[in-house]
């Protein structure tokens, strides 16, 4: 139950719960990199250089708890916490479905490891070296009697990564596959741009000829105790691609801070051009709307719908003011959205 399939489904929850606890080190440290590799022997290794956690420590609990038992308070919290599958319930659940596992902490100048077989500890953390940076590698095998396949998808994978690394712009992300016969493949991500990047890709993707401006900011909002990121463009290709993150997890379903986006940009469009119909103005959007939140509430069976009401007056409010502020600042550019707007709404 705890990563919702014994499938491949579930063997990639397995892992982006190590990844998870990988990105948020990174994150608490503000920059770095996260690793991650398919070995050629049929396991996953994750590496980080992100704030490392002792197997024990005095003022939280260690890496040792975290890989063992189920810890509600462990690890950075709130806004700062990047959910990278629908569950995260930390990786004591992917040692418990690994049929050995092996953990390795470098702080101090020291390099620590520690085995574990299905779950439990092999002995006691041994000192095995220098080390010349902080960081954590965790090396596992999953459990081939609980999983029915124990291969990951490269392309899932790499894809779920680069959400990741767009979504958080101070994270490379790289991944890794040692298993074809020809030689290893890798791929990395970084975006500096963060969201703006995510939708110059969606747009670029969809094989549309990007606009001149790719619309972004970013804005905190203490009313719904956290922030927001958010990018937006007018492209030339018909429909509306518009992609709601909450703390670095995809929304398909969307929830109160997509809305809180249509608002916004309805509000901003008419109040800028009065007589334009509002079911026009989302035509050619394509926009990314990414919040993190301290204390995020998912609604729906799959947990893949934002339920925060005060999320989308707030996003609402902040779309409006900067678009806003965008129109007066770049009048012949928002006329030519307007024109695109009311074009694309015409009958053939």
């Amino acid at each position: 139950m705890w990563v919702g399939s014994v499938g491949e489904r579930g063997l990639h929850q397995a892992l982006f719960e190590v990844v998870g606890r990988a990105v948020n080190a990174v994150l608490a440290r503000g920059t770095g990199t996260v690793d991650v590799t398919l070995t050629s022997d049929g396991g996953l290794r994750v590496v980080d250089d992100g704030v490392a956690v002792p197997f024990e420590a005095d003022d939280s609990p260690g890496l040792d708890a975290q890989l063992t038992s189920l810890q509600t308070e462990s690890g950075p919290c709130g806004r700062r916490l990047a959910l990278l599958g629908p569950i995260a319930v930390g990786p004591f659940v992917t040692n418990a479905l690994s049929s050995r596992l092996t953990a390795e902490v470098r702080y101090g100048g020291r390099r620590h490891v520690r085995e574990y077989v299905r779950g439990a500890p092999v002995g006691a953390p041994v000192t095995a070296g220098p080390a010349t940076h902080d960081g954590t590698t965790i090396a596992f095998r999953p459990d081939a009697g609980i999983f029915e396949t124990t291969a990951c998808s490269f392309a899932v994978l790499a894809e779920r990564f680069r959400q990741v690394a767009f979504l958080n712009r101070g994270l490379a992300v790289s991944l890794t596959d040692e298993r074809p016969a020809d030689g290893p493949r890798a791929v990395g991500f970084r975006f500096p741009d963060g969201v703006r990047d995510f939708v110059a890709a969606l747009e670029a993707e969809a094989g549309a000829a990007l606009g001149p401006d790719v619309i972004g900011f970013e804005h905190e909002d203490p009313r719904m105790a956290g922030a927001m990121e958010v990018a937006l463009v007018w492209g030339g290709l018909s429909g509306v691609r518009v992609r709601g993150f909450v703390n670095s997890r995809c929304t398909p379903e969307g929830g109160t801070h997509v809305d809180g986006f249509r608002d916004g940009v309805t509000a901003a469009i008419t109040s800028y051009a009065p007589g334009l119909a509002p079911r026009r103005i989302d035509e050619l959007l394509t926009a990314v709307v990414s919040v993190n939140l301290d204390h995020p509430e998912f609604l729906g069976a799959t947990r893949g719908l934002l339920g925060n009401a005060e999320v989308r007056l707030c996003v609402a409010e902040a779309v409006r003011e900067h678009l806003g502020a965008w129109f007066e600042a770049h009048p012949e550019r928002a006329a030519e959205v307007v024109r695109r707007i009311v074009r694309d709404g015409e009958p053939d």
